[in-house]
């Protein structure tokens, strides 16, 4: 065997509240920005809904089945905020709680540990009506929503993580306007990430009150930036402020306590209004948390132009294939992420919470679903992983993205993650052929 883990490497799969629960409205869950946003015609490229996607709210004990059988580890998955809260704060959905509790019980039935997330983009309504992640009242907000986690749920839950990509709930959301609440402002976008990683340092913080033994951490997305000419000192300089941007700012203030001083003075220089930072707010961001969780796909190419704003530059094409997302294929790009992230904030504990591939997968006349592209993704990623960690880069878990096909956000329908199809028509699921190649990996711890 070429490619052999620790014995206690922990191989799992991951899901979202909003991509696979469905239940829209039902058992008291309140409205989240999602629902709102699709649907208003246009925002979603098939004008689909996260109003059933995978229906995992009536079938999560027939999914848990699967997850056995495949021999998963762990599964990751989120709470919805609107389904504990339907209004945000208040009072709390007790069938919401009820909800989660048979999930996570079940779960633990069958064997498998659970990294529960807490935020993974659907925010009540009701909260973003009163300015969302904008307002900096929302840490507050969050901080309570989680306190209710911890203690309605605590002692189901074997790792915590605070937030999903805040990079993307910020400047997807109120910036690049592809996701909800879809709005395009860059200096909002900015002020969310602020009070986004001040909500994830309050959460930590009041976790460290409860006692609880379960570790705590948070779920970065990260991808290398690389200048297309790096003897350019144009391209040299553009590659390292879309780095910061994608990356430094969110890991800075967690893992340092402090925002990386180029792309803010950059920032500053092109007119962009930055959050007002608070006495105290880096220091709450800047808590100690157990694990480094990051989400990781694809790395960037770029190259100057001037035309470009606030970062002036432009992605570059590698001429390197590319997922059914039009994400470019390059595990020497997840290698040397985990080296950099390893030389850089040197943290203790890595579990990619997030890797996959979306691909073009359809049931054959067999009725099998045959996804070989997918497979070779997964395989050279866990291999160049397996080589960061023969070098002391300290990865401990590694969750496929995602365990069924499901509500791909902007994209709706249209784009397959999943180790597991999904017809959504029936909602039959097929375990594709990465499944059964994955559940062996796990057997094996390795291959």
């Amino acid at each position: 065997m070429k490619y052999k883990f620790p014995s206690d490497f922990e191989w799992g799969t991951a899901s979202a509240s909003y991509q696979i629960e469905g239940a829209f409205g039902e058992d008291g869950k309140g409205e989240c920005i999602w629902d709102r946003f699709c649907h208003i015609p246009g925002n979603i490229s098939d004008g689909s809904t996260g109003d059933r996607a995978c229906d995992f709210y009536h079938r999560y004990r027939e999914d848990i089945a699967i997850l056995k059988s495949l021999g998963i580890k762990v599964y990751r998955l989120s709470v919805s905020w609107p389904r504990i809260y339907p209004d945000g704060v208040g009072k709390v959905n007790s069938k919401g709680i009820d909800f989660y509790r048979n999930v996570l019980s079940c779960l633990r039935e069958n064997g498998i540990k659970t990294a529960v997330t807490v935020y993974h983009w659907d925010l009540p309504q009701k909260l973003q009506d009163r300015g969302g992640w904008t307002n900096r009242d929302i840490v507050g907000w969050f901080a309570g929503y989680a306190s209710t986690l911890y203690k309605e749920l605590g002692d189901l839950v074997d790792y915590w993580i605070t937030l999903n990509e805040p990079y993307c709930a910020s400047m997807l959301g109120y910036w690049f306007g592809a996701h909800a609440p879809g709005y395009h402002d860059y200096s909002a976008a900015l002020l969310a990430a602020h009070h986004l990683l001040m909500a994830h340092g309050a959460a930590v913080k009041a976790y460290r009150e409860t006692g609880l033994k379960a570790e705590i951490g948070i779920t970065l997305n990260m991808n290398m930036v690389y200048p297309q000419n790096p003897d350019n000192p144009d391209d040299a300089r553009v590659a390292l402020l879309m780095g910061q941007e994608s990356n430094d700012l969110f890991g800075d203030p967690v893992y340092k306590g402090t925002y990386p001083k180029e792309l803010f003075e950059h920032l500053r220089q092109r007119g962009v209004v930055l959050p007002d930072i608070h006495d105290g707010d880096m220091a709450l961001i800047n808590q100690d948390i157990d694990f480094f969780g990051l989400n990781t796909y694809f790395p960037v190419t770029v190259k100057s132009d001037e035309s470009a704003w606030p970062i002036p530059c432009k992605q570059a094409d590698t001429g390197r294939p590319r997922t059914d997302m039009n994400w470019e294929i390059s595990p020497e790009g997840f290698y040397d992420l985990l080296k950099w992230i390893d030389s850089h904030y040197g943290q203790k504990k890595i579990i990619i919470t997030e890797n996959g591939a979306a691909c073009n997968d359809w049931v054959n006349s067999d009725g099998k679903v045959e996804d070989p592209n997918r497979r070779e993704y997964l395989k050279s990623y866990i291999a160049a992983m397996h080589r960061a960690m023969s070098e002391g880069v300290p990865v401990k878990g590694y969750y496929v993205w995602c365990f069924c096909d499901n509500f791909e956000w902007a994209h709706g329908l249209t784009r397959r993650f999943g180790m597991i199809y999904v017809d959504y028509k029936t909602q039959r699921r097929i375990p594709k052929e990465s499944a059964y190649w994955y559940s062996n990996i796990i057997r094996d711890n390795g291959f």
